[in-house]
């Protein structure tokens, strides 16, 4: 794909941002152009793109090789829809869509154009998640019993420069909350372990933020083979956390995503380390993702994340709700788009 052709990205926000550069790092001659998700006027030194568009028609017309949709996800599906009836692919930030319901409205679209579309799991990307995915493949532990997820961080330490109740994690309007911001671990235990069949989760606000979402989630999910993971989600531990413990018959696999390595504890050798990076860059994750969508695009390879499983991720979140809701277990497959 030639670096001389124009490239769009729709958002202005922080993402949006970190992908204009990134488009820029990988194809130095590349013409980024910007439109805002709301219709607001944007200036070039806000966003470090090269134009700016007033008009979704107006970026439109430019003809861009490729789209990234980076705006909040109410907007995701029907801005990605009106790109893709214009023959361009699409990268769409996580989540594929704040619901179900909002995924259904340009379904039809979204399915006729399917291997045009990656959804930006980025930690699929991570060298130590890959490795980990080779150590499951391997069977390194045996059969697993369970599986243990801990993510969290403080919301106003997340990007201190801002007012985060105005941020789109806070807000319920913009897809905010821990279900669906956090949702990288939701999509990365099905990509390593397989979908589950039925949940319990009992999400919460507690106060402590001033928001009007869910700032944190505490999950049990199950399957017929006997396999249980449990998954906490919050906005408000003050030492950021982001773990997965996996716990087998032959010992326990403990992947640490902030320090970008994997241990492995067993009776015999005490705790051994099998995959350490701690000087990882955590943009070369997002640059690696952008290449291989690049891939996509052109014809060359499938997508990596595709709509398929992004909405198995979306079913698994508003099947979450609606336990938190009812406060029952609820079995995922009730849930279709």
């Amino acid at each position: 794909m030639s670096g001389s052709q124009s490239y769009l990205v729709v958002g202005s926000g922080s993402i949006a941002r970190r992908h204009i550069v990134n488009i820029k790092t990988l194809f130095c001659e590349a013409r980024v152009g910007c439109v805002s998700a709301s219709g607001r006027a944007l200036c070039l030194e806000e966003v470090g793109a090269d134009i700016v568009y007033q008009s979704f028609e107006e970026a439109l017309s430019a003809e861009p090789l490729l789209a990234i949709v980076a705006s909040p996800a109410p907007f995701h599906v029907s801005q990605a829809a009106m790109l893709l009836r214009a023959g361009i692919p699409v990268l769409i930030e996580k989540p594929l869509s704040d619901s179900l319901e909002s995924f259904a409205a340009a379904a039809d679209v979204m399915h006729a154009n399917s291997e045009k579309i990656e959804v930006a799991y980025n930690l699929r990307f991570m060298p130590s998640a890959i490795h980990l995915k080779t150590l499951l493949e391997k069977r390194t532990l045996g059969r697993i019993h369970h599986v243990l997820i801990d993510v969290g961080q403080y919301l106003p330490d997340w990007r201190p420069a801002t007012d985060y109740r105005e941020n789109v994690s806070a807000r319920k309007e913009l897809g905010g909350g821990v279900l669906l911001e956090l949702s990288h671990e939701l999509d990365y235990l099905t990509w390593l372990f397989g979908a589950f069949d039925s949940v319990y989760c009992v999400a919460s606000n507690s106060g402590a933020l001033e928001v009007n979402v869910e700032d944190s989630a505490y999950a049990i999910l199950s399957r017929g083979d006997g396999l249980v993971a449990s998954l906490h989600m919050d906005f408000l531990q003050r030492a950021p956390s982001r773990t997965c413990k996996i716990v087998g018959e032959s010992g326990t696999l403990i992947w640490n995503l902030l320090r970008n390595s994997i241990s492995l504890h067993t009776a015999q050798d005490g705790e051994k380390i099998l995959f350490s990076d701690t000087e990882y860059n955590r943009n070369e994750m997002y640059l690696d993702e952008l290449s291989r969508f690049v891939k996509v695009a052109t014809g060359e390879l499938k997508p990596e994340v595709d709509i398929y499983q992004a909405l198995n991720t979306l079913r698994l979140v508003e099947a979450l709700k609606q336990s938190s809701v009812t406060r029952q277990v609820v079995n995922i497959g009730d849930f279709s788009s």
